[in-house]
């Protein structure tokens, strides 16, 4: 079939296909003819980038002196070609799919105990009323003193009132960020938005094909040169979590398209918020599969699994954010991801959706 942006091979064959049918269909109207070619080409959606197929080194490159164990070992991995958002959903695009739909976010909804506590450590007491109460995870800019950096209670608080909408508390709103990339989302409120739009999120191999570029083996999403860091992405400079210099612009979070795109169009792969996906986080998923040859689109994990959050089903999430130091998570690389459970939301997590043509021919 002759989609838009497939390889050589698909497109010559196609028009041989083509060719045949006009030839044994002359009889066809001309609005037939226009209906048969409408089912072989797809135009790229609005807003999207075609990824090619192609085969690369998924996880930590081996010169990459900030790779986890999680990330490890690298393995070749062939993604088919897809479409993938040029940016992570905006507030924009969000509001959208609210008005069409009415939806209400995890963070709006009131706080279920009997559902929260299935997924907590057995006999975990039940805080106070007046905290269980709509909000999401706000990071603490006023934080003076770190006393232990594996404590990250210390930098973030729950914030009651803050959602997409507000996401900065109640008294804030969405007035001059209309670009910003939509926070305070959890996975739950991400799928209901790409049911609405007929689109999925990606898979943890697609997303680092899409991060990757023209390149198949490059630790950042411009190549291997840590020192351009503050040219290509939002990330924290300075102290963290005590004091951010703001080298890169912008000392938070900042409209999509404020650096570079990556070589194939894509922006903001690398910091301001992470982009969940798909895929179940397990620390030790990469050590347990068979990397002697090539993995086909691989879907990742077929459970969760993290020692520091056993109790709850987490999803990875990639790029990092605006919070990212090399001091820290240092997460502003390709192979980097995190766990987040499917209910969680903060001011420092978004997300981007992709679409195959398999997709579009059947909306």
């Amino acid at each position: 079939m002759l989609y838009q942006n497939k390889p050589t091979a698909f497109t010559y064959y196609s028009f041989l296909f083509l060719t045949f049918l006009s030839l044994s269909s002359c009889k066809k109207s001309k609005n037939e003819d226009s209906k048969t070619a409408e089912i072989f080409e797809i135009k790229t959606p609005e807003g999207m980038i075609w990824v090619a197929n192609k085969t690369f080194l998924q996880g930590a490159k081996e010169t990459d002196k900030f790779a986890m164990p999680r990330e490890k070992p690298a393995h070749l991995v062939t993604v088919d070609g897809f479409y993938i958002d040029a940016t992570e959903v905006t507030n924009k695009q969000y509001t959208a799919f609210v008005n069409a739909t009415k939806y209400v976010t995890i963070a709006e909804r009131k706080i279920d105990w009997e559902e929260m506590k299935t997924q907590l450590p057995a006999n975990t007491p039940k805080p106070h009323d007046s905290i269980l109460q709509p909000g999401s995870l706000l990071f603490n800019k006023n934080v003076n003193a770190i006393a232990d950096m594996n404590n990250y209670g210390q930098w973030w608080t729950w914030k009651i009132g803050a959602n997409w909408k507000h996401p900065e508390g109640p008294n804030s709103n969405l007035k001059g960020k209309e670009n910003f990339p939509v926070v305070h989302v959890s996975l739950k409120d991400v799928l209901a938005y790409c049911k609405w739009a007929n689109r999925r999120l990606p898979s943890e191999s697609e997303w680092e094909s899409a991060a990757q570029g023209t390149n198949s083996n490059t630790i950042f999403t411009w190549g291997n040169d840590a020192s351009v860091l503050n040219a290509n992405a939002n990330t924290w400079q300075g102290v963290f979590p005590t004091r951010n210099d703001s080298k890169d612009g912008f000392e938070f979070i900042s409209p999509v398209k404020s650096y570079p795109a990556n070589s194939i169009g894509l922006y903001d792969m690398t910091g301001n918020v992470w982009e969940i996906t798909a895929d179940l986080f397990n620390v030790n998923y990469y050590n347990e599969i068979d990397i002697s040859k090539p993995l086909l689109n691989p879907k990742g994990a077929n459970k969760s699994y993290s020692p520091s959050n056993p109790y709850q089903v987490e999803y990875i999430m990639k790029g990092g954010s605006f919070l990212c130091h090399a001091s820290y998570c240092a997460s502003f690389r390709i192979s980097a991801k995190m766990g987040v459970s499917v209910d969680s939301a903060s001011d420092h997590m978004g997300f981007r959706t992709v679409a195959t043509n398999t997709m579009l021919s059947t909306k």
